[in-house]
């Protein structure tokens, strides 16, 4: 072989593995960023919530709570889609390693939504489907808790603007000793963790919060506190929370940067006078 096209091939496999190496070292992911709502226990968790930026690969969470999420997805693939999961009380990542008794129920959902089981982050119920949202649109959403017995029944609504009526996507009842709705949260993810997904945006903004506490009160959410995951592969500093015109929102991803604190509690002025109208009856499959 002429050695000058050695030396090019040496230095080409060269180029090649420090790339790799550089790749190997940077974040696979942006790091998730959360809002912790202060509230009473509720039966009903209602939020509002709007994508201003997002890539493939990007969950936005409006309502978390301790056994429980419900927000929507851009898939890898760019699909849009709504999505709702309920722990089983079990610990461990492996959905097929849960007893029958111990799983997660589905007593009733929407014919178009999908229902599976899944793992690898716990172990529970999933209901997914189509959802077509826009960036810079309005979504709104709303968890209905029904305690029975030792276990709770969870519904997750979506709000059909064109029809001004909510949506009812699934009922999934899991053991919890019979607890209401508790420990409110909101998050935005990164899920796609292929490196170059640390180097994109993703933003989302919160208002117009409520919870209907088990006494009957409607509360509002304005009171939140900023926390972010501590994956030791995921960006450490393109993070970002805050107020914008009374809206909470959570950034993450470059170029983003930070200018609020970790752990810090923000408050807005209480934004809406009105209540989310929905009818609180729970149906027969939920209060059985």
């Amino acid at each position: 072989m002429d050695r000058s096209i050695f030396h090019i091939l040496l230095l080409a496999l060269a180029i090649a593995s420090s790339a790799s190496a550089a790749d190997s070292k940077s974040p696979r992911a942006a790091r998730s960023v959360h809002w912790g709502w202060q509230a009473p226990d509720a039966e009903l968790f209602y939020n509002s919530m709007v994508v201003d930026e997002s890539v493939r690969g990007s969950y936005f969470v409006a309502c978390g709570w301790n056994t429980g999420y419900f927000g929507i997805q851009e898939l890898a693939n760019g699909k849009k889609v709504i999505i709702l999961s309920v722990w089983d009380p079990t610990t461990g990542d492996d959905p097929n390693a849960v007893t029958p008794e111990q799983r997660v129920e589905c007593l009733d959902n929407d014919p178009a939504m999908r229902i599976r089981r899944f793992g690898g982050e716990g172990t529970g119920g999933q209901c997914m489907g189509d959802f077509d949202w826009k960036i810079g649109e309005t979504n709104r959403f709303l968890v209905r808790a029904v305690p029975d017995g030792t276990k709770t029944a969870y519904s997750g609504f979506v709000y059909d603007t064109a029809k001004k009526e909510w949506r009812k996507l699934v009922t999934f009842r899991t053991r919890t000793g019979g607890q209401p709705l508790k420990g409110f949260y909101s998050f935005v993810e990164d899920f796609r963790r292929d490196h170059k997904s640390a180097e994109q945006t993703r933003k989302a903004r919160y208002t117009d919060g409520w919870v209907k506490t088990v006494g009957g009160d409607w509360v509002a959410l304005n009171r939140a506190r900023f926390t972010a995951s501590s994956a030791e592969w995921e960006a450490r500093d393109t993070i970002n929370a805050g107020l914008q015109q009374n809206w909470f929102f959570l950034q993450t991803g470059c170029p983003t940067r930070q200018t609020l604190d970790l752990k810090t509690t923000l408050e807005r002025p209480v934004i809406n006078v009105g209540l989310p109208t929905f009818d609180p009856t729970p149906t027969s499959k939920e209060a059985k």
